[in-house]
């Protein structure tokens, strides 16, 4: 007997047969059993964190916030507290308007310099399904609204603050935000590691969004300036920070620049803040690098974009000259790797076989800082506070940021914030111990 079937019978035959066992079991006058009913489930909250503000600028601010699904992010910004006349910026521009699941990112151009300006942000729900089934649910708006002051020459009563090798630390990010609370700066300088190594979007923004949730709008009033720390280019999502933390305005640097999305020169009343990054804390050559890091011709590329940058009005006409960067530039100490032993680090002549100090960048930048009349440059990295005034070579004075390894109570070592500001015409810069609570060292410049 042939037992030949084709797919196509076979599927009919079992149709057929399930239709005839249905109908069996139904007894005469039998209703057919009703479905249960399925409630529709509301959405959830869109906008699932406080905004943040990134790249404080004389003419322009950024701002991120946390969304939970497919949405289109904007910022209402207003002259008034009352948000009367208010203008709606939205994420991506002018053409695609951006569409994310994660994060809104927002920037606010046109501003006027050393202004203060009110907001609040609000995101439309898409519905996105294909390039031809796409719908906007709707506006979600967070009522709250919060202020910002733009940068500038006459931003004249203004601060900064730096806090440095943070590393997601959660209680060294309490005491250090909390102090940030306090004092109230103009802007805030993350001066690198704030990560240990980010591999996710999520862990990312565990980082730089939802922070502490003891602090959930600890950047929606105060921004942020980020500058890379060694740390920070770590991870496979840390190659595309820069879609959480925005690289600088475009339009701040020349083309030949653009890949320098860190550096900034912004004033700030008499002072002009200089942000470098000193990149990895290995040589591009180190084994264990697999040949994927290029930091020596960053550095270099940064030196040229220094070297313009030094020569602009912002720095020129500033009384004071503050560069901040990660890793050092100077260290007194012999024992300490200065980052330029070739191939990987290592030599019996120092301690570690990474980077303590970068003596490549000392040696590319140093000159400039003189040519500038730099008279302080702020660094981290080495989690312990240090304080080297100037001597002869090296005219500037350099302070070195301490790290979150103090809460384990080793009173060699605390976390800082460092607060700048100028008071009856000179700067005056203070070290915080938020360990203990105490000033550990304060200095001015004339």
């Amino acid at each position: 007997m042939n037992m030949t079937i084709n797919r196509r019978g076979f599927i009919g035959a079992f149709a057929a047969a399930a239709t005839t066992a249905v109908a069996a079991d139904a007894q005469p006058g039998a209703k057919a059993p009703e479905k249960p009913a399925v409630e529709e489930s509301k959405p959830g909250k869109l906008i699932v964190s406080a905004p943040v503000l990134q790249n404080a600028a004389e003419t322009s601010m950024g701002v991120s916030f946390a969304v939970s699904a497919d949405a289109s992010g904007w910022v209402d910004v207003s002259r008034s507290p009352d948000m009367s006349g208010s203008v709606r910026v939205f994420s991506g521009g002018t053409g695609l308007m951006d569409v994310n699941d994660k994060v809104a990112l927002i920037r606010i151009r046109g501003l006027k310099p050393a202004t203060r300006y009110w907001y609040r942000i609000g995101a439309d729900r898409i519905d996105f399904k294909g390039g031809y089934k796409m719908k906007n649910l709707g506006p979600e708006v967070d009522e709250k609204v919060h202020s910002f002051m733009t940068l500038g020459a006459a931003a004249t009563d203004g601060s900064f603050c730096v806090i440095n090798d943070t590393h997601d630390r959660k209680p060294c990010l309490d005491r250090v935000l909390t102090k940030i609370e306090e004092l109230k700066p103009s802007v805030v300088i993350w001066n690198g590691d704030a990560s240990n190594s980010s591999e996710t979007i999520e862990t990312a923004m565990g980082i730089f969004i939802h922070t502490h949730e003891k602090h959930p709008e600890y950047a929606a009033d105060t921004p942020l300036m980020f500058i890379n720390g060694n740390h920070d280019f770590r991870g496979r999502f840390n190659r595309r920070l820069c879609d959480l933390m925005m690289f600088r305005e475009p339009r701040e640097r020349d083309p030949r620049y653009a890949e320098l999305g860190r550096n900034f020169v912004q004033r700030l009343g008499d002072i002009a803040l200089i942000g470098l990054d000193t990149g990895e804390d290995k040589l591009d050559t180190n084994r264990h690098f697999a040949g994927i890091f290029r930091m020596a011709e960053y550095r270099e590329l940064q030196t040229r974009w220094l070297a313009e940058a030094i020569e602009t009005p912002a720095v020129k006409e500033a009384k004071f000259k503050v560069a901040f960067c990660h890793i050092p530039l100077f260290d007194p100490r012999p024992d300490r790797n200065p980052g330029d032993i070739a191939p990987d680090d290592e030599s019996p002549l120092y301690k570690n076989n990474w980077a303590s100090w970068q003596r490549t960048c000392a040696n590319l930048w140093g000159p400039l800082f003189v040519k500038a009349g730099v008279q302080l440059v702020v660094c981290a990295h080495q989690h312990c506070f240090r304080y080297n005034p100037p001597e002869p070579g090296r005219p500037w004075a350099h302070i070195v940021g301490g790290g979150c390894n103090g809460v384990n109570k080793n009173k060699n070592l605390f976390p800082t914030v460092i607060e700048g500001k100028v008071v009856g015409g000179k700067l005056s810069v203070t070290v915080h111990d938020v360990l203990y609570n105490r000033i550990a060292f304060q200095q001015t410049f004339a």
